[in-house]
């Protein structure tokens, strides 16, 4: 076996576990819409409401810090 074969193979093996990984994450943010847990439809938004003065995408109380921090 050479190494162009091994590169071959190492190239195919890392294009297949990238693709699987993206597709896991396309997985994990519909099943988030789903669930209701993170709409994020509200950030596509982001780009076009994005001065100092226009309202935060999500708001964040004291009890998601105290959740983030434990």
């Amino acid at each position: 076996m050479d190494i162009a074969t091994l590169q071959a193979y190492g190239f195919f093996i890392l294009t297949a576990i990238l693709v699987a990984v993206l597709y896991g994450y396309i997985y994990h943010l519909y099943s988030d819409q789903k669930k209701g847990t993170r709409d994020y439809e509200k950030y596509s938004n982001l780009v076009l409401h994005d001065e100092i003065s226009d309202q935060p995408v999500e708001k964040i109380s004291k009890n998601d810090d105290i959740k983030q921090e434990a």
